[in-house]
């Protein structure tokens, strides 16, 4: 056994040289994630003894890998921008830790660092997908991770108070690229009370409540936004059953009803996904009072893709709109960290086909919600979410739906018979 270990070392050795020369470039080689330095056998012992060579020299930067570093979003600069005032960007990815609002399974207060781990084998420099044949991170705008929002976890009252504080504060900023023409300049001057530019924000929730205190925000810079809500629930509801005050009213299944109250929105929302249970017909009149139109689970099967698209662009229009995503959306089969788990949902693969296919409207802002990591296996929804976000950015800086890209040959003219 020992001879046929060492005969397996030593082939494996010459595999690692042949490897290291064969694909060399000059001095030195860069991985296929463009980061790692492999260095020559040669130089490697030669430097190994001399000693005389710092990390930097002989190794280079101090890169992140996909599975270590400091946890940001795709590793993006992480800055704690409600302090920082001297922080610049276009698009911020903000946490919104907060989950005691919620009716059934607690648990997304841990929501962004879910969705930042989900996100380590993502990173600006490889940002480009077949799907949307552009990479974000490369349309001139500048995206930054900003921390969370330090919530109160005990006083509700006070913890919305904090969220919509810390969204105005971002929103009141300047973009990075003000002076610039970009997507997000024209839609946010375009409909701005203030006819000035705004950056956008993509929240990690959180449960759906924190979407109360960002409408609340928007509202003081757009006015009534329409909402794309996919979700497996209305939330629209008048107040949670039994006893119950002011504050309880606030809940992550009671919001849209209290922002609809407040004036927050237009009559021309439209959910996506639905297919909770209800009281009765009474729960889809009080809906259509809110204002919204419904799009449940089922109309994938009986109209397809297309068509539900179709319905959500003309649903909003040309209204500045906010999209917010529970990831309940998608069946619990592939996202089980959530609070309120539903049978039956879309599948990954079609809410983000439903996403590209939102490109172009008018979008202010975005959300992603309810990820509940306790509850996950192998960090499948935090990895789902996370990508969903990549979608986010993509869709928020593109003009338009990408084009299916043809990834197959095209048939030859005149094939060979054999």
């Amino acid at each position: 056994m020992s001879r046929f270990a060492s005969l397996a070392g030593l082939l494996l050795l010459l595999a690692n040289v042949h490897c290291v020369h064969s694909h060399r470039e000059g001095d030195a080689h860069i991985h296929e994630f463009g980061q790692l330095p492999l260095v020559d056998v040669d130089d490697f012992a030669k430097s190994r003894s001399s000693g005389s060579q710092t990390w930097l020299e002989k190794y280079g930067p101090q890169i992140d890998q996909g599975f270590s570093g400091p946890l940001s979003f795709a590793h993006l600069p992480y800055t704690r921008c409600l302090e920082d005032e001297n922080a610049e960007f276009d698009i911020a990815l903000l946490g919104m830790p907060f989950d005691t609002a919620v009716t059934y399974r607690p648990g997304a207060r841990f929501g962004p660092y879910a969705i930042r781990s989900g996100s380590r084998r993502q990173r600006d420099t490889r940002g480009y997908t077949l799907a949307w044949k552009v990479n974000p991170y490369e349309l001139g705008s500048k995206i930054i991770d900003c921390g969370d929002v330090p919530v109160n976890p005990f006083d509700n009252a006070l913890a919305v108070d904090q969220m919509e504080v810390a969204y105005s504060t971002l929103l009141a900023r300047a973009p990075a690229n003000e002076d610039t023409k970009s997507v997000s300049s024209e839609v946010t001057q375009k409909f701005a009370k203030d006819g000035k530019k705004h950056p956008r924000i993509v929240s990690l929730g959180g449960d759906h409540t924190i979407v109360l205190p960002i409408l609340r925000s928007l509202y003081k810079v757009y006015g009534p936004v329409s909402v794309i809500h996919f979700d497996a629930h209305l939330d629209t509801w008048t107040s949670y059953p039994g006893p119950s005050s002011e504050q309880s009213r606030v809940t992550h299944g009671t919001f849209f009803h209290l922002a609809k109250e407040e004036g927050l929105m237009t009559n021309t929302s439209i959910h996506a996904g639905i297919r909770t249970k209800l009281a009765g017909p009474s729960d889809i009149e009080n809906d259509e009072n809110v204002g919204f139109q419904l799009i449940s689970t089922d109309d994938i099967d009986d109209y397809g893709i297309t068509e539900i698209i179709k319905r959500i662009r003309a649903r909003v229009g040309n209204s500045p709109v906010y999209l917010s995503l529970d990831i309940d959306v998608i069946d619990p089969g592939l996202a089980p960290a959530t609070g309120t788990p539903e049978a039956g949902g879309w599948t990954t693969r079609e809410v983000k086909r439903i996403i590209r296919g939102l490109a172009g409207l008018n979008f202010v802002g975005a959300d992603i919600v309810e990820v509940s990591p306790a509850y996950d296996n192998a960090e499948i929804t935090g990895i789902a979410a996370a990508d969903i976000v990549h979608d986010f950015l993509s869709m928020l800086l593109s003009t338009e739906p990408p084009t299916p890209h043809n990834t197959w040959p095209k048939p030859a003219k005149h094939r060979k018979e054999l």
